[in-house]
């Protein structure tokens, strides 16, 4: 018996958010090896903005936004993608990448944590399980002496965390916002402003601007899997997900991503992969699973 259209498409789909949003904490820590990172982080979006655009226009869309929308999509831009990512990035050149992926995992405690500060929203039994098993997960995970050990580590790891919180206020924001109705042309929009808002980040830190015709063949790859398929492919999959299965599925990305991440960076990058990471690991997708299941927690893939 031969499989669906729509079966397969959400085979797909689902490969895509869990393998290709996975590996991006990966290709990025690559691209950030011999590009600084508010650079990078300015080309992938300026370029995936433009593409999306591009598609757009091509697909007869409107490209119309209010004054309203446009300052909305500044701030979700900023929230997201310039301090969400970008400084994530920066970020990933003291911590690995799979450890990077493990704290980014924790995105579904800080949305529950901030929906109750700012909407009032009681924490259930389960829910008030997932953030302490969250709590633990993370002492867990940080308090490894040889990882701390070594310079800017302890700084890359708060930073990460203050990222995640920055991506988590951002879900809490456009739950509300009034922005673009078609959401590949707010994504777009997104993009174009962040990009421009990075790389004015980046000449007032004197980052250093190298020439794609001067990049290493594995940081030329790692970019191009980065506009095409993470953040344009993945990132489509991701929405189609959203209208045909339920958000506790797609919310699943939420559990497989550290994971790939973790492997990925054992394999390709040598990264250090301890039992105590392993089991740090376990602990905090397990939270995340309890806040997770059964509730309407919208989230929005993180540094992606």
């Amino acid at each position: 018996m031969s499989l669906s259209r729509k079966t397969i498409l959400i085979v797909i789909s689902f490969f895509a958010i869990y393998v290709i949003w996975g590996s991006t904490y990966l290709l990025n820590k690559i691209a950030v090896t011999e590009l600084a990172p508010f650079f990078l982080a300015s080309i992938r979006f300026l370029t995936s903005g433009i593409l999306i655009f591009i598609i757009a226009k091509t697909m007869g869309v409107s490209l119309k936004l209010t004054r309203p929308q446009f300052i909305n999509v500044i701030i979700t831009a900023f929230l997201f993608l310039v301090y969400g990512n970008g400084v994530f990035v920066w970020a990933l050149r003291y911590v690995d990448s799979g450890f990077g992926a493990l704290e980014a995992s924790t995105q579904p405690l800080f949305v529950l944590i901030l929906m109750w500060l700012i909407d009032g929203k009681k924490i259930q039994l389960q829910s008030f399980i997932g953030i302490l098993l969250g709590i633990i997960g993370m002492y867990v995970l940080v308090s490894q002496k040889d990882l701390v050990a070594n310079e800017g580590s302890l700084l890359g790891m708060f930073m990460i965390l203050t990222c995640v919180l920055s991506w988590s206020y951002g879900s809490v924001f456009v739950s509300k916002a009034n922005l673009p109705a078609n959401y590949f042309v707010s994504t777009g929009y997104q993009m174009i402003a962040a990009g421009v808002m990075l790389a004015i980040s980046s000449l007032a830190f004197n980052e250093t601007w190298v020439s794609p015709f001067n990049w290493s063949e594995p940081v030329v790859w790692s970019m191009l899997f980065l506009i095409i398929f993470g953040s344009i492919a993945a990132f489509t999959a991701f929405n189609y997900l959203l209208k045909v299965v339920s958000t506790e599925k797609v919310a699943t990305s939420a559990y497989v991503n550290p994971v790939i991440a973790l492997i990925l960076g054992w394999y390709v990058l040598d990264e250090v992969l301890t039992l105590q990471s392993i089991i740090a690991a376990v602990i905090l997708l397990t939270g995340v699973y309890f806040i997770t299941s059964k509730r309407k927690i919208k989230i929005r893939p993180f540094g992606r």
